[in-house]
């Protein structure tokens, strides 16, 4: 946010809690009757901050650095009580909270610690004034006012702050698992082509069928790790589908095709003929349909059933992809479409998530059910292609 950003957000807040220049002149009017107490204040504050271990451990400097601090606190609380309250005093405002995150200070006790201040300026107030009572309800009214204010900015500079790093964190920790896992699916490609290089050079006299032999293993190693890139490349950039009725057995039946069961697996397809046609991209409905079966192949290591079938619910068309394998625990159903999350020993976890995010694109859903042991169920819930639909 920038310092003209963070004064209209200054702004804003004091006509939200309804501030005024009159109200500014009260706080100002008491600022002879306030000001001898500024330092003892500041002693009083920083004595409590050393009782408190998880606030007095950002002070690292001794009592070199707690003289400073005292003197920037006691300018702090002039400044608040002096104004102007301009784009600078904001910016002043806004650079304490954005401190507390760098130090590692916890927000609550900036809270207390305004609360402590509040308190001892109040008394100090109710202690020495010597106009109308009246006058003394305004000037408190006033000076709360101002520390609600100066509160909310330095809580919204924190919260700002800390949600930037965070969100800093938190993309070098997806930097991080994608690395690993294209390292991990990228290495055994590269390996079996190093090797089939390092016999095309250095074999001798190998026979035209050995060489092609080792051509053809570069062609699909180098196919296995473009259709990794690819992953990614879908993940990270979805097209806009292009929605039109899409005849759901045509595309179960190209996807079985593409991607044909391993040796175990027996596919019963019950998908209808005369299932309605959903709105979907084809292309994007192949990529769901694609994941969902490899994925239920993957669960069924020692052979079993793979089951296909549809039907009809007001408006919509639902598709399952079962299997009879060994099912999802109950802890991680709610982590499996999560993008990079994998259960297997290979794979980046970008397919049920690119799933799921495809659907959505679609205007569909993805849900699943799973019981350990006895298999899992994904269903896909798409809009139906009535006639209306296909004008």
């Amino acid at each position: 946010m920038t310092p003209e950003e963070q004064f209209r957000r200054y702004q804003d807040l004091q006509r939200y809690v309804g501030w005024t220049e009159d109200e500014a002149r009260l706080v100002a009017g008491a600022i002879d009757l306030l000001d001898p107490h500024l330092h003892l204040l500041v002693d009083d504050f920083y004595a409590e901050i050393d009782r408190h271990p998880n606030a007095s451990r950002v002070i690292t400097g001794g009592p070199a650095q707690v003289a400073r601090l005292k003197g920037t606190l006691v300018q702090w609380l002039r400044d608040l009580l002096h104004g102007p309250y301009d784009r600078s005093y904001v910016e002043r405002r806004w650079r304490v909270g954005w401190r507390h995150v760098e130090i590692g200070l916890d927000q609550v006790y900036t809270n207390m610690a305004l609360s402590r201040l509040r308190r001892g300026l109040l008394a100090a107030l109710d202690r020495d004034w010597k106009g109308e009572a009246s006058g003394l309800v305004a000037v408190r009214l006033a000076l709360n006012t101002l520390l609600d204010l100066d509160l909310a900015i330095i809580e919204d500079a924190y919260q700002a702050e800390y949600l930037a790093r965070q969100q800093r964190v938190e993309r070098l920790a997806t930097i991080g698992q994608i690395g690993g896992g294209i390292a991990h699916e990228m290495r055994n490609p590269l390996n079996v082509i190093k090797t089939s290089v390092y016999y095309l050079l250095n074999a001798r006299s190998p026979t035209q069928e050995k060489q092609a032999d080792h051509l053809r293993r570069i062609e699909r190693q180098v196919t296995l790790a473009d259709g990794v890139i690819t992953a990614l490349s879908n993940y990270a950039r979805m097209p806009i589908p292009e929605l039109h009725p899409v005849v759901v057995r045509t595309i179960a039946q190209e996807v079985l095709t593409d991607y044909p069961p391993s040796d175990g697996v027996v596919v019963i397809n019950e998908i209808s003929d005369v299932l309605p046609a959903v709105l979907a991209d084809t292309g994007q409905l192949k990529i769901v349909l694609g994941n969902l079966v490899r994925n239920a192949c993957d669960a069924m290591p020692r052979g079993g059933k793979l089951i296909l079938s549809g039907k009809t619910i007001i408006g919509h068309v639902e598709l399952t992809v079962s299997d009879t394998g060994v099912g999802i625990p109950p802890e991680l159903l709610g982590r499996v479409m999560e993008p990079l999350y994998t259960t297997k020993a290979k794979g980046l976890g970008l397919g049920l998530a690119l799933a799921r995010a495809i659907l959505e694109k679609n205007q569909g859903s993805l849900h699943l059910t799973s019981q350990v042991g006895v298999g899992t169920t994904f269903t896909v819930r798409l809009t139906a292609a009535d006639e209306r639909s296909l004008t």
